[in-house]
């Protein structure tokens, strides 16, 4: 196996060898329509790169949770079509994964061509938990390359086939992405230039616990918002009405606000949210009012963290040389709860520092609410692999890699 440390390089020189590439193409469609092409643009880098060197480029990836068959809901035929327009070039498509389309179209390549293959999920292989099926899958993968490079950092907590298996296989090497996301994740773990600033929303306590575990004593601040602020409003004695609530973690909340405060770590939680009678659907208008976040109303739920409070963390974040986000503020994708999470990304884009959102939710908050995603220092592709990185677990595709 090659270094993957030195990346694509140490694969030595590939003009005429087929590279299997996992990418992470996993985007939100609507019918054929493609909502957000970020991850799609993030992989054309290694793609195009690899290309260039004069690779038969065999793109791998899946996309939503189909259940090991074929569902045409779930194809990636519209990604290709979209990946051909960024690469400028044509993308060839199989209409399977290891099946009769992708040992032709893969055999009908040549030098710098691209060509993806169907969902990887179409095949039970690629998930299955035993090792056997796993293996065996992916000895069909590798049947169709001379090595693989592992660039889909979104999968890499995963022990999938196309993920860990084939690596295993082939000659295999990080991809730019997976490269700079590792880079960039490690800086926030190991010895992170200071003031350090994380903020955390999303909609649940449980699940940031493994990140305030980890990160409680490295950071220096950290604000909550987002749906999970109410459990920690609640742990603190106040009502928070119909807002979501986790009341199994209430003694976990406590703890952190007390481990905080022994530690010199301040916890900022919201002085105020925006509120309304129902979440927002589109048969209603929404009618937000702000109330402080010690009096919300028994009818009400929190949708946002109030306009004080933005202020707030907006001021929290001014000082700050390394800022980690991830999880909304709010319920963003309604104009009338965004205000929490566009004035954290707007305080994101002045840190003089390293700034990173830490994908999912936070990176399609970004895009959608227009900020330029070359204000921040890093988006990532990655919402769960992150997290889990940042828990200090070990993720499988990238300890693979590492092993060599």
């Amino acid at each position: 196996m090659a270094d993957p440390t030195a990346g694509i390089e140490s694969l030595g020189d590939l003009t005429g060898k087929r590279v299997l590439v996992r990418s992470d193409l996993n985007v939100p469609l609507d019918g054929t329509t493609i909502a957000d092409d970020g991850r799609i643009r993030a992989s054309v880098p290694t793609i195009r790169q690899l290309s260039e060197a004069g690779a038969r480029v065999v793109v791998t990836a899946h996309l939503g949770r189909p259940k090991g068959e074929p569902d045409p809901a779930y194809s990636l035929e519209p990604v290709a079509a979209r990946l051909s327009e960024l690469l400028g070039r044509p993308v060839a498509f199989a209409t399977d994964t290891v099946g009769a389309s992708a040992s032709e179209t893969v055999a009908g390549l040549q030098d710098g061509d691209v060509a993806l293959l169907e969902n990887v999920r179409f095949n039970d292989g690629e998930t299955s938990k035993d090792d056997e099926v796993r293996g065996a899958f992916a000895d069909q993968l590798a049947q169709l390359a001379d090595a693989f490079v592992s660039d889909g950092f979104g999968v890499v907590h995963r022990k999938q086939a196309s993920v860990y298996d084939v690596a295993l296989r082939l000659p295999s090497a990080m991809g730019g992405l997976v490269a700079a996301e590792v880079d960039v994740l490690r800086r926030l773990t190991e010895e992170p230039e200071r003031p350090y600033v994380v903020v955390l929303g999303g909609s649940k306590v449980s699940d940031k616990l493994g990140v305030i575990d980890n990160l409680i004593d490295k950071a220096d601040k950290l604000l909550i918002g987002g749906g999970m602020v109410f459990t920690f409003l609640k742990a603190q004695g106040h009502e928070v009405g119909k807002s979501l609530l986790e009341a199994d973690q209430l003694d976990t909340c406590t703890r952190y606000l007390r481990e905080a405060a022994d530690r010199g770590v301040e916890i900022v939680l919201p002085t105020d949210v925006v509120v309304d009678t129902a979440f927002p659907s589109g048969d209603r208008e929404p009618q937000p009012s702000v109330v402080p976040a010690s009096e919300i109303p028994a009818d009400a739920l929190g949708l946002d963290i109030g306009p004080e409070s933005a202020a707030a963390f907006a001021a929290a974040l001014a000082d700050a040389r390394t800022v980690f986000w991830n999880g909304p503020m709010g319920v963003f994708e309604t104009d009338a709860f965004a205000g929490g999470t566009r004035a954290v990304a707007e305080a994101l884009t002045k840190v003089d520092g390293l700034s990173v959102v830490g994908g999912g939710d936070s990176a399609a908050a970004v895009r959608q609410l227009g900020f330029d995603e070359a204000a921040f220092g890093h988006i990532s592709t990655g919402g769960g692999a992150s997290l889990e990185f940042l828990e200090g677990k070990e993720l499988p595709g990238i300890a693979v890699l590492e092993r060599g």
